[in-house]
């Protein structure tokens, strides 16, 4: 099955997760930039190759969303897998994870320093992403312990397809 079959596939099962998006696609416009890479570049430290978060499209106290758009250039490209490039798991929740730590530093869940991942839990991937795809990331606040810890429910979309979901947990590192 190719990737636009795989996508046909599991958007007729995802139908109805859409109900369950953290945020409602309505609240936020694709092409309205929040915070751009340079305003991310303030927060998070990824550079080159790691930085993984390309634009923030909402964010208030409890709720953030960013994206990713995935190009042919992308390092992973070549060898997973050659002729058929799907982004790796782990990148797709390092994506989760900028946006995380973009999330509670502008959110002053943590006053110094960066947030680091500190684990995942219920993590399922239900789709693929590929060269060309703009990956959507949605976090819901979840538990916080103030300059220590948090955790936030997080889903990735494509074509408001859900792709990936899961529950992220950042730590607060010092500077």
């Amino acid at each position: 099955m190719n990737n636009v079959g795989l996508r046909f596939h599991y958007r007729y099962q995802q139908e109805e997760k859409l109900k369950d998006a953290l945020v409602d696609f309505s609240k936020f416009a694709e092409n309205k930039v929040f915070a751009d890479l340079d305003e991310i570049a303030e927060i998070n430290p990824h550079r080159f190759e790691m930085r993984l978060l390309d634009g923030v499209l909402y964010l208030d106290e409890q709720y953030a969303v960013g994206f990713r758009d995935i190009s042919a250039d992308e390092f992973w490209v070549r060898g997973h897998f050659p002729g058929r490039p799907l982004m790796p798991g782990v990148l797709i929740c390092e994506c989760a994870a900028q946006l995380t730590s973009y999330f509670a530093i502008k959110s002053k869940l943590v006053d110094n320093g960066y947030v680091g991942l500190g684990g995942l839990e219920k993590v399922r991937f239900r789709g693929p992403v590929v060269p060309g795809d703009r990956l959507i990331v949605m976090l819901k606040r979840g538990k916080v312990r103030r300059n220590q810890m948090f955790t936030a429910d997080f889903q990735g979309f494509v074509d408001q397809t859900l792709i990936v979901d899961g529950v992220i947990k950042g730590v607060a590192l010092g500077k």
